[in-house]
């Protein structure tokens, strides 16, 4: 049996020192200097430097799990298909928040077990806010000396004036249809995977992605949602975002808090 708590604690504590690697790129260099990965999204030193502090700490813990980040080479689907449980990574999530200097980027490592996340922590460098659950453990966050237990609002989808998250970069038309199917909806822009804390939190409640993203994207970000009550849904499925597909590329998906209802789409 894997001790979740006592691992959640550990990880906790190596997403703040990739956040620390992080603010010296980020306080210390006047023009951030970035190259372009295949996909056009951009890299920086930041992204390197956060990257090898946790790949390099979560090798050392036990039990040892293989580890899936954003920036390390792909690992082929073949040995990949094979992994129970695995550490599933996204040392700078929000890259272009970075480069346009606003703070909303943050530090991304969850645990996954069967196609599951089970272990989520989401830490904020530049506010050193620390978001963190386990499975049946509850949602917590850290912040300035405190720790709280956090939890997502509670409301239907018919209800006027919900607050509608939706991403600096990414309102195409298919969102802007969503969005529209709602009363009087409230859109709140916020960047990286803070989009799923503030629905953790109950300041917002519904997050469509209907675009692209990946699975270190969200995977830490959901099992924190899920246990402030609310989820993440396939919008193909209507079930709950998986992991470790054969295409490390995410379906679309919507991510509610906690909705008074038993359809969600």
């Amino acid at each position: 049996m894997i001790d979740l708590s006592s691992l959640t604690q550990e990880v906790q504590e190596i997403a703040k020192k990739a956040g620390d690697a992080i603010m010296i790129i980020y306080n210390e260099t006047e023009d951030i200097v970035y190259s372009k990965k295949d996909d056009d999204s951009p890299l920086t030193q930041a992204d390197k430097a956060a990257n090898d502090v946790i790949c390099e700490a979560l090798a050392k813990l036990l039990p040892s799990f293989p580890i899936v980040s954003e920036e390390n080479k792909e690992i082929p689907y073949e040995e990949r298909k094979d992994f129970t449980t695995f550490w599933q990574v996204d040392p700078l999530d929000g890259t272009k928040e970075f480069i346009k200097r606003n703070g909303e980027f943050t530090v991304n490592i969850a645990l996954v077990h069967e196609q599951r996340p089970i272990i989520g922590v989401v830490f904020t460098p530049c506010t050193k806010e620390l978001f963190y659950a386990f499975k049946d453990g509850g949602a917590f966050l850290e912040s300035k000396g405190q720790t709280k237990k956090i939890s997502s609002n509670e409301f239907t989808l018919k209800e006027n004036g919900l607050k509608m998250v939706c991403s600096r970069s990414h309102l195409n038309e298919e969102t802007q249809a969503f969005v529209n199917k709602f009363d009087a909806p409230e859109l709140v822009a916020k960047g990286s995977s803070l989009k799923f804390m503030i629905l953790a939190e109950g300041k917002a409640d519904i997050y469509p992605r209907l675009a692209p993203t990946m699975e270190w994207d969200t995977c830490a970000a959901q099992i924190i949602l899920e246990e402030a009550g609310g989820a993440v849904i396939d919008q193909n499925t209507q079930k709950p975002l998986t992991y470790n597909k054969e295409v490390l590329l995410n379906p679309h998906f919507v991510a509610y808090g906690n909705v008074l209802t038993d359809k969600m789409g």
